[in-house]
């Protein structure tokens, strides 16, 4: 009991020093062509019963205004469209400037997230800004600490807690995921090998066939 105490300690001090260590998320960028065909997606690979969050905008153009009118030219409007693995429609939107969506995966795979131009006066490239979060970093800890009555060191120690859980997860999925791979490899070497073995037993009898023919054919001719 001790040392499992003393090994969950020590993860949690790793994963705190990993946490300040490595740098701050950053939203993501996307560049959509003028053209409202072209699209562009973003993949991200999520477990089962996970939470997600994300917002985006799109990001005005510094550009000069209309100078026969005075006024700045419209900003383009884009239109997102968020699926599940099984292609299930999770956020729909068009003709939007700015958007969010919120869900909890109920399946295990890759969720797309993709964006095109719905309109777009100025003919020029639309810039997305795109905030993804998923997991820990989409719970609002916030309304956790004042739910709960927790601040301080014991909020940071929760928060830890929850990525030491999250990384364990993440741990059985891969372990599981690597489980599936090794029995789809060892049914299709199975299935290699009976291939192989039918393969080596068509050639075997076609062989005994055709000399059991030339055989024949030249008893036939009398030259044996």
């Amino acid at each position: 009991m001790l040392l499992r105490l003393q090994l969950k300690v020590i993860i949690l001090l790793l994963v705190f020093c990993f946490l300040l260590l490595s740098p701050p998320c950053e939203a993501i960028w996307i560049t959509l062509p003028a053209t409202p065909s072209s699209t562009k997606c973003v993949s991200e690979e999520i477990q089962n019963n996970i939470v997600v969050l994300a917002n985006y905008f799109v990001v005005a153009s510094v550009g000069g205004a209309d100078l026969h009118h005075r006024l700045p030219p419209r900003n383009p409007t884009i239109s997102a469209k968020v699926t599940s693995p099984h292609g299930n429609n999770l956020h729909h939107k068009e003709n939007a400037t700015i958007g969010k969506f919120a869900f909890t995966t109920t399946e295990s795979g890759s969720y797309l997230a993709c964006f095109w131009v719905a309109n777009n006066e100025g003919n020029e490239e639309v810039h997305v800004n795109l905030d993804w979060k998923t997991g820990v970093a989409a719970t609002e800890w916030e309304t956790v600490a004042k739910k709960e009555k927790i601040e301080g060191v014991e909020l940071e120690l929760r928060k830890l807690d929850e990525a030491v859980e999250t990384i364990h997860e993440n741990l059985l999925h891969l372990k599981n995921r690597e489980s599936d791979m090794r029995a789809v490899s060892e049914r299709t070497n199975a299935k290699v090998a009976w291939l192989s073995i039918m393969s080596l037993g068509i050639c075997i009898l076609v062989s005994a066939l055709q000399f059991w023919h030339l055989k024949r054919y030249f008893v036939k001719k009398k030259l044996i």
